[in-house]
């Protein structure tokens, strides 16, 4: 589906309802999605994106509205994505952290956008990178992007922001040392938030304390640590200084130049673009990347059983292309050897599913992933896990890396 070139021009010119048009289609990676992102594609690299992740109950959301407070001050376009947790009943969240952001909501140079989690691992939606990159076509100076309340192993945020901060309420105490080979690993900047309870000084000393013990780095690379008291405006100021150095260092001089296509994504359009098989399903590749893939399909009389809804081989074979596509994206051949699906609900004839593959875990010889089947809605359809053999030979057409 074509979009008008006038809807990327709209988004620049600061229309809110265009933009908020453009987030709902990528989030929900619908018919118009991957055109909305082509035509914005000229446009990115100017935002400064960080990212504000830690443990629930840190207060990361009363910071953020803090932070925007002071970024706006300084004359910056600041734009907020917040990633809330979902219900695993009704698949829908509560968007309490857009709540606490209240104050700056309304305010003409900021833009503020809730996000379900939908289940997603990692401390973001499966779609955060993509909203990313439409608020960076719109012009806004700053991208901040709040995780979910997050552990050991949700840090998908530094594969999405330049700048990482992770929040740490006081108290911590020792649940320092069991998530420090997690999230505190990702960290530009340690936040200690609510530094006006008694804790707060302990919990400085336990970080700074462990970034000492860390190796092979030198002292003034360590991540600093910082104390605010979001409630009150305390230290906002100097965070606001820090993440202002961190751009020009980053940035010297000019805007960034637009991020190009990887060498992955490339080689997956050659590779879907030689399948018969998904041709003939009428399969459209969205995103790629190494080891993650995005296929959609819209559902055709084709694909249609004889109980009137969607065949489960045809959600299968889509499910199976983005495995496919994710595995072999390292440019040698990886052969599925065992597979398991969970059908969640049934499907019609007109409907789009898009599959989302995500690499879990490679070595040299196996690799993990996860698939999942989503409708335009956002409703989960089919989830696969599999398991692939990394053969090590070539692609056939294609040179091993």
């Amino acid at each position: 589906m074509n979009v008008p070139v006038t809807l990327a021009e709209r988004i620049r010119g600061g229309d809110r309802r265009a933009l908020a048009r453009a987030i709902t289609a990528v989030e929900n990676q619908t018919a118009e999605a991957a055109s909305i992102r082509t035509a914005l594609a000229a446009h990115l690299g100017h935002a400064q994106v960080t990212g504000i992740t830690g443990p629930p109950g840190a207060g990361k959301s009363t910071l953020v509205n803090a932070l925007v407070k002071e970024l706006v001050g300084r004359g910056r376009r600041v734009a907020v994505i917040a990633v809330d947790p979902s219900s695993p009943v009704s698949g829908g969240a509560v968007l309490g952290d857009r709540i606490r952001m209240g104050e700056m909501q309304g305010h003409a140079a900021v833009f503020i956008r809730s996000l379900a989690a939908r289940g997603h691992l990692g401390g973001l939606s499966r779609t955060a990178a993509q909203v990313v990159d439409v608020l960076d076509a719109a012009g806004f100076d700053d991208v901040l992007v709040e995780t979910v309340g997050a552990g050991q192993s949700e840090v998908e945020i530094a594969k999405v922001a330049a700048h990482r901060l992770v929040v740490c309420p006081p108290g911590l105490g020792d649940d320092v040392q069991a998530i420090k080979a997690g999230i505190l690993e990702i960290a530009d900047a340690f936040v200690v938030n609510k530094a006006d309870l008694p804790d707060a000084a302990r919990t400085e000393r336990e970080l700074c304390a462990m970034l000492t013990l860390r190796q092979g780095v030198a002292a003034d690379a360590q991540p600093p640590v910082l104390k605010t008291v979001a409630t009150t405006g305390e230290g906002v100021a100097a965070l606001a200084d820090w993440l202002a150095a961190r751009g020009a260092q980053a940035r010297p001089g000019a805007a960034a130049a637009p991020r190009p296509a990887s060498d992955a994504a490339a080689l997956l359009e050659r590779l879907i673009a030689r399948d018969a098989f998904a041709r003939h399903l009428g399969l459209e590749l969205l995103e790629a990347g190494e080891g993650t893939a995005t296929v959609a399909m819209r559902v055709g009389e084709a694909h249609i059983n004889f109980w009137n809804s969607c065949h489960g081989g045809a959600i299968f074979s889509l499910a199976d292309t983005a495995l496919g596509l994710a595995c072999n994206s390292y440019g040698s051949v990886a052969a599925l050897i065992d597979s398991h699906m969970t059908f969640s609900v049934a499907v019609q004839a007109g409907e789009r599913l898009t599959a989302r593959a995500e690499e879990v875990s490679r070595t040299r010889k196996l690799g993990v992933y996860r698939m999942e089947v989503r409708r335009e809605d956002g409703v989960l359809v089919a989830s696969l896990t599999g398991t692939v053999y990394r053969t090590g030979k070539p692609l056939p057409g294609e040179a091993a890396t």
